[in-house]
């Protein structure tokens, strides 16, 4: 790995520990409760942490505010300070905290929040996907199929709206995606909305259309956090993979300009037979550029990856030696980089939580303003999807036929019914059952319990085996790219 790796930040009592720019305390008026948001994340805090977090400050020593703290609480100084170190560095090693007050602090003051009305139960994320325009055509995109076009696009104002309603019902975390949302002419207003109702704002970009300049307005308006996508370090499989030339050094530029203005970066590495060999290329380089974090997702086959599987799908062995890697370097990179790990549904015994499940946690909205519980909830038959211009957030989270179709337990089939992992998984991807069962109830493949979980792995055996065809890429129109 490279040698140029940020150093961890060692928490001693001498230490002046502040939040970065990217990481704060927020009153989640909706729970009736205070959190950390940090990027695409929520902390819960029990009375104690918020305690200790709501004195750090860049300028008070640590030793000082253990003692106030003894003193408080008629505790021993050591008892305290060992348990304040012991909060203070699980933070630090999340990249959460700076030693001394951050350098880069948005310009444009925070404070001015829309009121809202809270509505317990809502949604914690909302992913606007604000665009399905963009100039890479990667073949693994989660876009449908049926791309929706730049004259169908919510004006900005009208996310204004969406994002006001999103607090009221306890939206936290704002995902501004696509498509390439910077493909928009009026996103600086769009994130200007999404920071004056209060949202912690995680750009989802492709990098390759973002100019320095418009980067420093984005953060002197208050943006929180870039997530960059990489398809390889390869300059020329980058390429290939995402039909865009040029993209690498612009990427590594990019990042480079986030971390310069303090903003949060994670990397973003879908994962497939084409670049699974440069994985740890990949970690290196999100070392490199000193992101926070690091997103390895082995691709999940919906939308335009199911139409590319056979071209994507690696083999077992080659999945498997990505998990041994990964757990390595999350041990190796303590407090140096963040892991999110998304594993082979291919290979994998227990499926994942769609989306944290069916209308729990996650809200997604169209360029066009449909409502839907996750990206590809579309391909499902029978459901009807509301329109946020013709019905209020709240109600379609709460009422809506097609949020409540599979939230909860009360619609599962057996084994999902009696698992004792029903309230853990939520019977794993609706789309994905769909996909392989023609039935969106039954039992995600994934699972070793599913009826259908041997011919679902033997698939994903037999296409990884075979020479890989050509990419179908990711495009309103037609045509081949070429890569030479």
């Amino acid at each position: 790995m490279t040698e140029n790796a940020t150093k961890p930040y060692i928490v001693e009592l001498q230490s002046r520990p502040a939040f970065t720019r990217y990481a704060r305390l927020h009153d989640d008026q909706a729970r009736q409760r205070t959190v950390l948001l940090a990027p695409e994340r929520a902390y819960e805090l029990d009375a104690i942490s918020l305690l200790v977090l709501r004195q750090i400050n860049g300028r008070t020593p640590l030793s000082d505010l253990c003692q106030s703290l003894a003193q408080q609480f008629t505790a021993p100084f050591e008892v305290i300070a060992k348990d304040v170190l012991h909060l203070l560095q699980g933070l630090a090693d999340k990249r959460l905290l700076c030693d001394g007050p951050p350098e880069q602090l948005p310009t444009t003051a925070l404070t001015t929040r829309a009121p809202i009305s809270p509505r317990a139960g809502g949604p914690t994320g909302l992913l606007a996907e604000l665009t399905h325009r963009c100039p890479l055509q990667c073949p693994y995109c989660s876009n449908p199929l049926e791309l929706e076009r730049a004259n169908t696009e919510l004006q900005a104002d009208q996310w204004g709206e969406i994002f006001r309603q999103a607090a009221s019902i306890g939206v936290l975390q704002l995902h501004l995606s696509g498509g390439e949302p910077t493909a928009r002419r009026d996103i600086e207003e769009i994130i200007s909305h999404a920071v004056k109702a209060g949202l912690y704002t995680n750009l989802i970009t492709s990098a390759v259309l973002l100019t320095q300049p418009q980067l420093q307005r984005f953060a002197d308006i208050g943006l929180d956090h870039v997530q960059i996508s990489i398809q390889d370090i390869d300059a020329d499989n980058a390429d290939y993979i995402s039909g865009y030339r040029g993209g690498v050094p612009k990427k590594y530029q990019v990042a480079q300009w986030v971390r310069n203005l303090g903003l949060g970066l994670t990397i973003n590495a879908p994962i497939h037979r084409q670049n699974i060999e440069n994985l740890p290329k990949i970690i290196d380089f999100a070392v490199e550029v000193d992101a926070q974090r690091i997103e390895i997702a082995h691709i999940q086959y919906y939308a335009w990856a199911i139409t590319n599987r056979a071209a994507l799908i690696p083999t077992r062995e080659t999945f498997l030696k990505t998990v041994s890697l990964v757990e390595e370097l999350k041990a190796q990179l303590k407090g140096v980089l963040n892991f999110d790990f998304v594993v082979h549904d291919h290979y994998a015994t227990r499926p994942k939580t769609c989306t944290g499940g069916w209308g729990q946690s996650i809200l997604v909205v169209t360029p066009s303003g449909k409502a839907l519980p996750c990206h590809a909830a579309q391909t499902l038959p029978n459901l009807t999807f509301d329109n946020v211009l013709e019905r209020p957030l709240e109600e379609i989270w709460f009422q809506s036929s097609a949020f409540n179709a599979f939230r909860g337990t009360e619609w599962m089939k057996e084994p999902c019914r009696s698992c004792d992992r029903r309230k853990i998984d939520f019977g794993g991807c609706r789309c994905q059952a769909f996909l392989v069962t023609n039935d969106p109830a039954a039992t995600d493949p994934a699972c070793s319990l599913s009826p259908q979980h041997a011919f679902f792995a033997a698939l994903g055996e037999d296409e990884s085996l075979a020479p890989a065809p050509a990419f179908i890429y990711r495009r309103f129109g037609s045509g081949a790219f070429d890569a030479n």
